[in-house]
């Protein structure tokens, strides 16, 4: 019998994905490129599984030409480039690569916070410009982190390991959640709870966190950055469309807020042309995930669920991150 069909949308880490090959064909991209929608439909027409970046949208209209498709694994937390309904409907399981990038994610978070508390971006295009003498002794003010209040939107693993970083600075944190913690999870990372008013108004630096959902749709908009002091800084390291974009590039032009940091953008890999334009802001390509051994993590985990889903590995028949377990249920 020919072996089923696994289709990788970008390339990654080839011993990774030689653990496929004793019980797959293989088709994975040799570059990283962007597919359209009737590309997308046709790599999946084929393939019994698929392993997808957070740029491949997975709906309804794509699933419907992919009648072989049994298991889509997402490289990424966050999968609201899938239609997990469809998928559900369609008897199509899907996974996605949680918990193990919390700690890099929580140490770039910290990383672009500082960058834009201390205007790091701002000093270095302006040595890399020649400069250095003419800089006074009261230019190039920032931010102290030390000892200020961080501020936590959406209290996950990711934003707990963010608030376990924050003893070091004796930094006092508070935190925004769906749903209030434990007692003795607030106790272990020292960390109050309170409503989201609350939060915008007492947060020096404030880092969000939270999933994307269309509840969450600029969930920092024009009022909340105006709720929020003239000296903070925002950190988006969660997925674009939570930050009005275009609100917050007004925001920084004119003062309402002192600085922002941002890893995630509406309608990436677009950035809003007005946020390009600032100086007061620290931009980066959607790598807060980016270090070698996480990666690798990342592109491990995805290749496991792939392999329990059609019965092989250790977790032959239950893969270890499944969004829709209902799924396996139905098929067994």
């Amino acid at each position: 019998m020919s072996k089923p069909i696994v289709w990788i949308s970008r390339p990654f880490f080839p011993d990774i994905v030689d653990r496929l090959r004793p019980w797959f064909e293989v088709r994975a991209e040799t570059e990283e490129r962007s597919f359209s929608p009737a590309d997308l439909a046709g790599r999946l027409a084929g393939a019994d599984a698929a392993i997808v970046g957070l740029a491949e949208r997975i709906d309804a209209t794509t699933i419907a030409s992919a009648p072989r498709l049994r298991f889509v694994a997402n490289l990424g937390v966050g999968y609201n480039n899938l239609d997990i309904g469809a998928l559900t409907e369609a008897g199509i399981g899907a996974s996605n690569t949680p918990d193990v990038l919390n700690e890099t994610v929580a140490d770039y978070a910290w990383a672009l916070m500082l960058a834009a508390a201390r205007r790091i971006g701002e000093a270095e295009r302006w040595l890399r410009d020649g400069q250095w003498h003419g800089s006074r002794f009261e230019g190039w003010l920032g931010a102290d982190v030390h000892g200020t209040t961080i501020g936590i939107l959406g209290m996950g693993r990711i934003g707990q390991a963010i608030a376990r970083r924050a003893s070091g600075f004796r930094a006092k944190v508070i935190y925004h959640n769906r749903s209030r913690l434990a007692p003795e999870i607030e106790r272990e990372y020292a960390a109050t709870y309170v409503d989201k008013a609350s939060l915008l108004a007492a947060s020096d630096h404030l880092i969000l966190v939270l999933p994307y959902t269309p509840q969450n749709h600029h969930a920092i908009g024009e009022p909340e950055l105006k709720a929020m002091k003239p000296t903070a800084t925002l950190v988006n390291v969660a997925r674009g469309g939570i930050v009005d974009d275009a609100a917050l590039a007004r925001a920084l032009a004119d003062g309402t807020i002192a600085a922002a940091a941002l890893d995630v953008f509406e309608g990436e890999p677009k950035v809003h042309p007005d946020l390009m334009k600032l100086q007061n802001i620290v931009l980066s390509p959607h790598i807060a995930s980016a270090s070698r051994d996480t990666r690798r993590d990342m592109a491990a985990l995805a290749v496991d669920n792939v392999l329990a889903a059609f019965g092989h590995g250790p977790d032959a028949g239950r893969p270890p991150t499944i969004l829709n377990p209902g799924v396996l249920a139905d098929a067994s």
